[in-house]
């Protein structure tokens, strides 16, 4: 009996949230987060390991994707960072593509959003991520990995040490414009994974930069967007 009186208590939990997407043009996506969140507060031991672990690595604040519907999601993503970093992306200081799985690259130059040796980000650098953090919260059946990069100049543990800390600030910018922190995730890569060779300052400087990437979440598939990209 007290097992059917907790299932009939989610089941009216779940009504409501029905009820609540009504109008609201991401329903599906909406529905099939908080419904997930729902199912998973009430089964407890009743799930198995498997799902159990998906649930709370995506978390209730994360919306799903149906499969068909992904390439269109992402198109609109990009196409509003577009929009928002026009001036950015026609300076270079940004750089954006969309990858063949779907997801969004966003490269950050790191002269413009950080002073050498520095994990601070610029003053003049943070509109622009607020810009982008703006158009990211919009959008939450994405998870974000941001990665930090450094060229060979330095030690292994002080360049590894700065990917992380300029990851983390890139990560907290964009979790101040609105991004839920339960949707970022962060790595550091020191000069471990360099975009092209160090031996000119031109190629240095390639390899000192902040990778975000935008992965959808896809009904099915949803480990695969909380997998490190490359």
């Amino acid at each position: 009996m007290r097992e059917l009186h907790r299932n009939g208590i989610l089941v009216l939990c779940a009504m409501a949230i029905l009820n609540g997407c009504a109008d609201d043009p991401y329903q599906k996506t909406k529905i099939g987060s908080a419904l997930g969140a729902v199912v998973g507060a009430g089964a407890g031991a009743a799930i198995d390991g498997k799902n159990r672990g998906r649930g709370a690595a995506i978390g209730a604040a994360v919306g799903i994707l149906a499969g068909g519907g992904v390439g269109l999601y992402m198109d609109k993503q990009k196409k509003a960072i577009e929009e928002q970093l026009a001036k950015e992306l026609a300076t270079h200081d940004v750089e954006l593509k969309k990858l063949p799985d779907n997801s969004i690259e966003v490269d950050l130059k790191s002269e413009a959003s950080f002073a050498t040796g520095s994990s601070e980000v610029k003053p003049s650098f943070n509109t622009a991520l607020a810009k982008l953090g703006a158009v990211v919260k919009q959008y939450d059946s994405t998870m974000v990995h941001v990665l930090g990069h450094t060229d060979d100049q330095g030690s292994n543990s002080f360049n590894q040490q700065l990917s992380e800390r300029r990851a983390t600030a890139v990560a907290s910018a964009l979790t101040a414009a609105g991004v839920d922190p339960s949707r970022v995730r962060t790595e550091g890569r020191g000069e471990s994974d360099p975009d092209t060779s160090n031996a000119t300052a031109d190629g240095r400087s390639r390899n000192r930069r902040v990778e975000i990437y935008l992965k959808p979440v896809v009904e099915g598939h949803e480990q695969e967007a909380l997998r490190s990209p490359k």
